[in-house]
């Protein structure tokens, strides 16, 4: 796959089922298919709504949609700047290989240096030693002090039901 030709878009609103799909393939690579519940049109209210939420860049390579990355913006209070966190990234199995998640993890990092981004930051599952290999041979850090934290579900609304902690 060195000669395949891969390019990089922005995504439209008619890439949603394209992205649907993705999130599917990459939820279903991730031993978490159940957890992937996201709708056409949710997806399309949240990503080409009034007050997108996130962005998408889709990979292509020699024509066929071969991959995406879903980010935002966050911010970095010590910086006083807006980082770009990549929230994720997947190339379908059958075109890794052709420099596509290189090329789309260099996009990303292009966006993030011309919006004037302090960060480029994003998460992986610990036991993905293919794609963590892959990270730190672009230079990424891990940031192996830091563990992430989550509310979803039950304990989120529960947590906003209280009037006072």
């Amino acid at each position: 796959m060195n000669d395949a030709l891969v390019s990089i878009r922005p995504a439209t609103p008619d890439d949603v089922p394209l992205i649907r799909q993705l999130i599917a393939e990459l939820a279903e690579y991730e031993r978490m298919a159940e957890a992937a519940v996201a709708t056409d049109a949710g997806l399309r209210a949240q990503l080409f709504g009034p007050q997108p939420a996130a962005e998408v860049l889709i990979g292509e390579v020699d024509g066929a949609a071969a991959g995406f990355a879903l980010f935002f913006h966050n911010f970095s209070t010590f910086t006083g700047k807006r980082g770009l966190y990549l929230e994720d990234i997947f190339v379908r199995p059958a075109f890794r290989g052709a420099g596509l998640g290189k090329q789309l993890m260099a996009a990303l990092a292009r966006i993030a240096v011309q919006r004037d981004c302090a960060r480029f930051e994003w998460s992986v599952l610990d036991w993905n030693t293919p794609s963590i290999a892959f990270y730190r041979s672009l230079g990424a850090v891990g940031m192996d002090k830091w563990t992430l934290q989550r509310l979803d579900g039950t304990a989120l609304h529960a947590l906003a039901a209280r009037d006072e902690l």
